[in-house]
């Protein structure tokens, strides 16, 4: 349904976009992440005809954008990372107003704005103005506007952020369920846990390029073949790059004045990476192996936490 090709934008002497690919299929959620400043939200911005590509190509179900730019907009929809409300109006009119904008006829518009009232929950608010909706409620809302002409590419950018964990279950649910319809849909979060359960596919970005991607599994492959080890300790200014042979048997993925987390290289046995860590010239309080999370990859990617 997206094809996002070698796709570049500079802003001055800055790159935000540099050479980024990927693609997204019917049925199926891939999840965009990088840390603040990354090259997300431009990404988005040229895949929705926002901003213009420098160099490279978006193709909107097998056509290039750039060929008709009003088809392209027509298939899908976005919800961007700010409200895009009229809080004086109340749900029904927003979602009304925005059906009529994607072009529905007056009825259809009414008829389609009953359905999502519904399946988002929110028929009884529906008369209320949305200046006094939760932040649950408006981010339901902001969702339900892109959704009405019934697009089948969706574009989300940080929907669930800044609110209650109740409200963005809610949401995740009904997000999920428009996967499951055959919704192609474009996923920017910086809530890792989201993209574990809801991603099909996993594209890590910084600095404007995609690091890697692939599927959770694929993406935790890349550390050690599952081996990620925590090691709490008083470090006192140590560095393991101080450690005789240590570089060349592990990773460091994060460390702190307590607490040091690492990857084995290669595929060594699980019994001899203890060892050699519980030899290290240091006072050990605990070490102990466990999976390697999404968190793991990207640190070891982008040498940052995502909210840097």
């Amino acid at each position: 349904m997206l094809k996002v090709s070698a796709v570049s934008k500079a802003f001055g002497a800055i790159r935000a976009v540099d050479g980024v690919s990927f693609h997204v299929a019917e049925g199926e959620i891939y999840g965009l992440l990088g840390p603040n400043g990354a090259g997300k939200t431009t990404t988005i911005y040229m895949v929705c005809g926002l901003l213009r590509p420098d160099a490279g190509e978006i193709i909107i179900q097998g056509k290039p954008f750039s060929a008709n730019p009003g088809e392209a907009k027509r298939l899908m929809g976005v919800t961007p990372q700010d409200l895009a409300l009229y809080e004086e109006l109340t749900g029904r009119e927003n979602l009304e107003f925005w059906g009529r904008i994607a072009g529905l006829k007056t009825a259809d518009a009414r008829q389609r704005a009953v359905e999502l009232l519904e399946a988002l929950a929110l028929t009884d608010r529906a008369n209320d103005a949305v200046k006094n909706y939760s932040g649950g409620m408006k981010r339901r809302i902001n969702l339900g506007c892109a959704l009405m002409h019934r697009p089948k590419l969706l574009l989300l950018d940080e929907p669930t952020v800044g609110i209650d964990p109740q409200a963005r279950a809610r949401i995740l649910e009904f997000i999920a369920g428009l996967r499951a319809a055959g919704t192609a849909i474009l996923y920017t979060t910086h809530y890792l846990e989201e993209a574990e359960t809801l991603c099909q596919r996993i594209g890590i970005i910084d600095h404007g390029k995609v690091l890697a991607e692939g599927t959770l599994s694929q993406l935790q492959e890349r550390l050690g073949e599952g081996l990620v080890f925590t090691v709490d300790a008083d470090f006192g200014g140590t560095s393991p790059a101080q450690w005789d042979g240590f570089g060349a048997r592990f990773r460091v993925l994060q460390q702190s004045e307590k607490q040091l987390v690492v990857a084995a290289v290669g595929q060594p046995d699980p019994a001899d990476c203890l060892k050699a860590l519980l030899a290290l010239p240091i006072r050990l309080q605990n070490v102990s192996l466990k999976r390697p999370s999404l968190n793991d990859v990207f640190l070891q990617l982008t040498g940052r936490q995502l909210r840097e």
